[in-house]
């Protein structure tokens, strides 16, 4: 039986691009469904680096201007892998054009963009998805599973961390290509939005929503030259931050992120504590969830490890995989989210997170934002 295609527009090529590239590469081979993909086209302003890597993932053509991307009619989905200030020009575009879209996160700049990026999906009625890819690691997947079951019961604590440490130089500058997370008039917020958002999505998914929030943000460097304007500028964007909150469902929260703790490339762990049970996960041992559960027998109650690669159907995803005992890694989380992406459209029951799900990150990360500056508690819009 001939398949449906799905014919990529990729727009970017950093790290996402290559990323969300190899999903689309991979998907098919593993998560075989009425659809196959086509790397159709890449955009990029710089007509030479777009080529390459046009070149090499396979992109049947290139465009060197987005809006001519969206005028294509062989584009079904245009995938958003740009600095955060072009997503809601892109994504509104793209909805009036009839583009289903897959976003790079966060969302948008602040709420107020993306809910202009959700009226405009939810009008033109077009499928849309975000990339919080953590959620479909299968270790972080199986927790959504236990607590949906009820084996942790009322929960009291959520804590989250994500440490890096690659900004730890006075001399690195700011803007540009590879730097624009370090520019507040592209990325909008530092490690705000680029790490405590992924912490945030994962939290709300397995814990609920968060009504309020007290933060405190710090910029180390206060200066650094701008790439684009070759003078020295203020830094906007924050380089740590901290805050605490609280869920709907009572229980307390405490994130932090920064790119200053020496040693650390990437440390993004969760840590959840229930009446009955607690669950913790690490993502430089991604593929174990670790888990305490109270009513174990008292001479062997302890944390376990729970090795997350059994194919029978038990741990998510991982029938699609390997045999049991042979772990799979970061980049397939993103396969995971372009077959759950196929699968909704197959189904007609869309899957998350949808951009209206995103929308409820970015409120919470504009409420912490806020709260630093007014340092006092702020709730969360809803």
């Amino acid at each position: 039986m001939s398949k449906k295609p799905l014919r990529v527009g990729m727009i970017g090529y950093g790290f996402m691009g290559r990323a969300h590239s190899n999903a689309y590469k991979q998907v098919g081979q593993f998560f075989p469904s009425q659809h196959e993909v086509v790397l159709q086209a890449a955009c990029a302003r710089n007509e030479a680096e777009i080529r390459k890597f046009a070149d090499q993932w396979g992109y049947a053509s290139i465009e060197t201007d987005w809006k001519k991307l969206l005028d294509r009619k062989d584009i079904d989905v245009v995938d958003i892998c740009t600095p955060n200030n072009l997503h809601k020009e892109i994504a509104v575009a793209a909805a009036q054009a009839g583009k289903m879209i897959l976003c790079e996160k966060p969302l948008a700049m602040d709420s107020k963009q993306g809910a202009e990026m959700v009226a405009a999906v939810e009008k033109a009625k077009v499928p849309n998805m975000v990339w919080y890819n953590y959620r479909r690691i299968p270790a972080v997947t199986l927790a959504k599973k236990l607590i949906d079951e009820g084996r942790l019961g009322r929960i009291f604590h959520y804590r989250a961390k994500f440490l890096q440490d690659w900004t730890i130089n006075a001399d690195l500058p700011q803007g540009g290509q590879g730097l624009w997370r370090l520019d507040a008039a592209a990325a909008g917020s530092g490690v705000s939005g680029d790490l405590l958002a992924h912490c945030i999505d994962t939290a709300v998914w397995l814990n609920g929503r968060l009504d309020t929030v007290c933060c405190m943000t710090e910029t180390f460097v206060k200066e650094r030259k701008h790439n684009l304007t070759g003078k020295v500028e203020k830094v906007g964007i924050d380089d740590a931050c901290i805050f605490m909150g609280k869920f709907a469902n009572g229980s307390l929260a405490n994130f932090e992120s920064t790119r200053y703790a020496r040693g650390h490339k990437a440390l993004y762990t969760f840590e959840i504590n229930g009446e009955k049970a607690s669950l913790a996960w690490d993502l430089h041992d991604l593929h174990r969830l670790q888990m305490f559960d109270y009513k174990d027998e008292g001479k062997i109650r302890g944390w376990k490890s729970i090795h997350v690669t059994d194919n029978g159907g038990e741990h998510p995803y991982m029938d699609k995989w390997w045999v049991p005992g042979l772990a799979i890694g970061y980049d397939c989380s993103f396969t995971h989210q372009v077959a759950d992406f196929i699968q909704g459209l197959e189904s007609g029951t869309p899957q998350g997170p949808t951009f209206r799900d995103a929308l409820e990150t970015q409120q919470i990360l504009d409420a912490m934002l806020d709260s630093a500056k007014q340092q006092k508690w702020v709730t969360v819009a809803k």
